[in-house]
């Protein structure tokens, strides 16, 4: 009796393991063909077969079989999560023009189209065509960059971490850099100075407070070990109320008296004075080097708006010495950056720079038109039956950058019956992705960080996610 109820277990069991579709089938299935096609059947064929061993243990765990449905949108869903890392367009209405998690700086299709025809096939990155021999690469590109920063020489680097490990390094292994306590500044992703000045085999000398630093400070931690003066921009954070800092200027005539470089790290290296698009002033590369800065370090993707880099500008002695280091060659960049970074020096140059680079076209766009864009916006959507508002905000320039320093905009949002969160998901994993700001029980976009191109798009994907978060709320 026991036996027969054991088969009769048995079999009833396969039988419902029997109903489970094989990978081939499931593969087949109309709702898992485009993933399939975005990002091969090879990538995805794994992830099926874990969701449906997942069913074949839930099957001998005593639960029913789930219905074929079912089994495919934990497909599709394992697929969307497994991949939510794989690079594609991103429609960015948080506001922030420099946001780190969205690539830094947007480099706009002019600088993509100039590029191009130097990308697609060869180019001459180390070969002189003048002579017929080889040549520099990035020659021309660093000219421009020393040019334009009006100091004799200029070197690029893969990002400015790197730049600022190379210096130190070359000019400060085994002796002491001096540096005010109060700028030893991390960064996002956890780059801090501390640690980059250990591993460069530089030795740290903290002078002053957090808050207070003065030169007396910086000359009285001088002595012969002493490689040189450092000073770090606050780029990502501000220091206000009772504080009291180093200007450049002064550290340069510490710096001649006891025969001791000067070395900047600007983190965003602007080129263009902040102050004439209604933000406070942030310090610009020329002007260090006018201050007398030896050696200014800053990012190619921030406020320059150009592709990852670092940028080393300043005295031609002390580039030619980094560049003969082993490691610069590990540090160095290749064709794509180099040739994305000459057309956006190029604007600069030829003063197209508010025409063409997107992170000032965005920086300097009046608050007058994004309220006329965000009021139509907001009409079309209403004529959808999405409840919708436009209200007045802020933008931020984001990457490091101005820390507190915001321009006024006008914000689009959208409130619904259903779960807010979820609309802010269906958006985030539509295609193109659609990132805004959720507060309030509200979505917000800020349509400065939204090219005027993507308006008609953004629609249709609201439009889209919000139909779906009402049919499916609660």
């Amino acid at each position: 009796m026991i036996e027969n109820n054991n088969r009769n277990n048995r079999e009833n069991l396969h039988s419902l393991l029997s109903r489970i579709p094989s990978v081939e089938e499931v593969l087949q299935l109309e709702e898992l063909k485009l993933p399939a096609s975005q990002y091969s059947r090879k990538m995805i064929t794994p992830l099926v077969r874990l969701v449906l061993e997942e069913e074949r243990e839930r099957i001998k765990s005593g639960s029913v079989p789930s219905p074929l449905r079912d089994i495919t949108d934990r497909c599709a869903s394992l697929i969307a999560k497994e991949f939510q890392s794989f690079i594609r367009p991103v429609i960015n209405g948080t506001g922030v023009i420099l946001h780190t998690n969205l690539g830094r700086a947007v480099l706009g299709q002019t600088i993509i189209d100039d590029s191009l025809p130097s990308l697609a096939g060869y180019c001459n990155l180390e070969y002189d065509l003048f002579q017929g021999v080889r040549g520099k690469r990035g020659d021309f590109v660093e000219k421009m960059l020393a040019l334009f920063s009006q100091t004799e020489s200029s070197l690029i680097l893969n990002n400015n971490a790197a730049a600022v490990f190379l210096i130190l390094k070359v000019l400060a292994k085994g002796k002491e850099v001096i540096i005010s306590r109060g700028e030893l500044v991390q960064i996002g992703g956890g780059f801090r100075i501390p640690e980059i000045l250990k591993e460069s085999g530089a030795i740290l000398r903290e002078v002053g407070t957090t808050n207070q630093t003065n030169l007396d400070d910086y000359e009285k931690a001088i002595n012969e070990n002493t490689a040189l003066l450092l000073k770090v921009h606050q780029s990502n954070f501000s220091l206000e109320g009772f504080s009291e800092s180093v200007e450049v200027g002064e550290l340069k005539a510490l710096g001649e008296k006891y025969n001791l470089p000067v070395v900047v790290d600007l983190g965003s290296g602007t080129f263009l004075p902040t102050e004439q698009f209604d933000l406070l002033h942030e310090p610009m590369v020329q002007e260090m080097i006018r201050c007398g800065a030896d050696l200014v370090c800053f990012s190619a993707d921030k406020l320059l708006g150009g592709p990852q880099g670092g940028i080393v500008c300043g005295r031609k002695e002390y580039i030619s010495q980094i560049r003969k280091d082993p490691l610069y060659r590990t540090f160095r960049v290749g064709k794509i950056t180099l040739s994305l970074l000459q057309s956006t020096l190029l604007f600069y140059l030829q003063g197209r720079t508010l025409q063409e680079l997107p992170v000032w076209r965005m920086i300097s766009l009046p608050a007058q038109e994004i309220k006329k864009r965000s009021h139509s916006l907001a009409r079309t959507l209403r004529k959808r039956d999405i409840p919708t508002q436009v209200s007045q905000g802020i933008s931020l320039v984001g990457g490091g950058s101005l820390p507190g320093k915001t321009l006024s905009t006008y914000l689009v949002s959208i409130e619904t019956d259903g779960n807010v969160d979820q609309l802010d998901r269906r958006l985030r994993m539509s295609n193109p992705a659609v990132l805004g700001r959720v507060k309030d029980n509200r979505l917000f976009f800020d349509l400065r960080t939204i090219e005027p191109k993507f308006d008609k798009k953004l629609i249709e994907l609201i439009s889209a996610a919000f139909t779906k978060n009402m049919n499916n709320k609660g």
